[in-house]
């Protein structure tokens, strides 16, 4: 035992775990810069004047590109993550999704351009889910692949952290812009700084990577020979209990997730009259709550089972959309933050323990594909239109129809979840 626990903490996984954490910092940062940015920003901009909610469910459009783009990012970065490793994939995808980012801070508005400006805007989001739809399998294979015995959960939670850390990053780059611009400097040009920092991020992430080696278990399919000549081909022929329920598992984690930030920052300020500013903090005061349920989760996954954790995680989720409308319509700021909080620390059950789950569900040799695949399937079904339904929903029966689609993804993910058992810890 002590030895398995020397060994988790050496050096070099100190520097494995690190590169795990901080690429998918920098990538969620950059997904998240877009998801605040459609709610608060991109109506207004990039769109023709009509309703505030036909602009925002029009901003919401484009958020949904990116979810279309990350399967496609999958079949790519999965099939050369499968043929010539890990780390460089790792590498180009996130160079992808930074320029993609980057980018976006310099596009004209529709006022100036018109329908080029919305179309520009949809490229690059495409561009920032082509991206991403290849750095969450490399990193979570960067974490588990290198995990001790015992450890794979724990490991795994790693490239999970990446998501409120990249999230604190860009909601608390946003509400320091808030706080120290005027409204209208912040419309003009202030919400264009976040985007330009990526590439400082971006730098970084490069760096740590670059500084990694390939994984034990890449590694040995490379000795053997066995690297598939056709990964996305194997997995649908080969995996297809594992792609289905992969992917249903994945769904509840991807709808938690943008009904209590994205969804959620657009009602809290368009409906319920909260600012700008305001809801931002609560958003911030929430997240920390995410990041212990991951920590909770991944140590309850290697003292039990993964999946076992994402089950009992979906249950609770469907309490969360049980008491969504109680407590976010309650009228008070304090029952809004604790919902939140609620959602997302109940988030790390049906997220958190991913990492370790999903790519023990194919062999080493098309792993990177199928795990990316059903990552990136669940986030469109859980994830992509989300803010659209939710929002569509709440318009037209307020928050109990949205607390039940909740539900009902959750309940997909179960029913995902039963489906599967894991078959490669290799």
């Amino acid at each position: 035992m002590a030895s398995e626990t020397s060994r988790a903490g050496s050096a070099s996984n100190r520097r494995v775990l690190t590169a795990s954490l901080v690429g998918t910092a920098v990538e969620f940062y950059d997904f998240y810069i877009y998801a605040t940015a459609a709610a608060l920003v991109f109506p207004d901009l990039f769109f023709p004047k009509s309703s505030d909610s036909a602009q925002l469910l029009q901003s919401y459009a484009t958020f949904a590109v990116a979810f279309f783009a990350r399967p496609v990012g999958a079949a790519v970065f999965g099939h050369f993550g499968d043929r010539i490793g890990r780390k460089s994939t790792l590498v180009a995808s996130l160079l992808t999704m930074g320029v993609s980012t980057f980018l976006i801070a310099f596009l004209p508005s529709y006022a100036l351009v018109g329908w080029v400006a919305p179309a520009l805007l949809c490229l690059l989001r495409f561009g920032q889910g082509f991206g991403l739809g290849g750095e969450w399998g490399g990193a979570a294979l960067l974490a588990v692949e290198n995990a001790p015995p015992g450890w794979r959960a724990r490991f795994g939670m790693f490239p999970q952290l990446g998501a409120p850390v990249g999230f604190i990053a860009a909601n608390g780059l946003f509400l320091l812009l808030g706080l120290f611009l005027s409204p209208e400097a912040f419309q003009a040009w202030g919400w264009r700084l976040p985007f330009l920092a990526s590439a400082i991020l971006v730098g970084v992430g490069l760096w740590v990577r670059l500084r990694i080696g390939e994984t034990p278990a890449f590694q040995k399919v490379l000795e053997q020979s066995e690297t598939s000549h056709v990964p996305m081909a194997e997995v649908v022929l080969r995996h297809p209990g594992a792609l289905i329920g992969g992917t249903l598992a994945a769904v509840a984690c991807f709808a938690v997730f943008y009904i209590s930030t994205a969804f959620a920052l657009g009602y809290g300020t368009k409906v319920l009259g909260y600012s700008r500013e305001t809801f931002l903090q609560v958003q911030l005061g929430a997240i920390i709550f995410m990041a212990a349920g991951i920590i909770a989760a991944g140590y309850a996954a290697d003292a039990t089972t993964s999946r076992r954790v994402l089950m009992g995680g979906c249950l609770a989720t469907v309490g969360v959309g049980a008491v969504m409308a109680g407590m976010m319509g309650a009228g008070s700021l304090v029952m809004v933050w604790a919902w939140l909080s609620l959602a997302l620390f109940v988030m790390g059950f049906v997220y958190g323990p991913l990492g370790a789950f999903l790519p023990s569900l194919f062999p080493p040799r098309v792993r990177y594909t199928g795990a990316s695949m059903v990552f990136n399937v669940g986030g469109i079904i859980g994830g992509g239109l989300t803010p659209v339904i939710a929002q569509s929903l709440a318009n037209a029966g307020g928050l109990v129809p949205v607390g039940g689609y909740l539900a009902a993804a959750a309940a997909l993910s179960f029913v995902g979840l039963l489906m599967l058992r894991t078959r490669f810890e290799d």
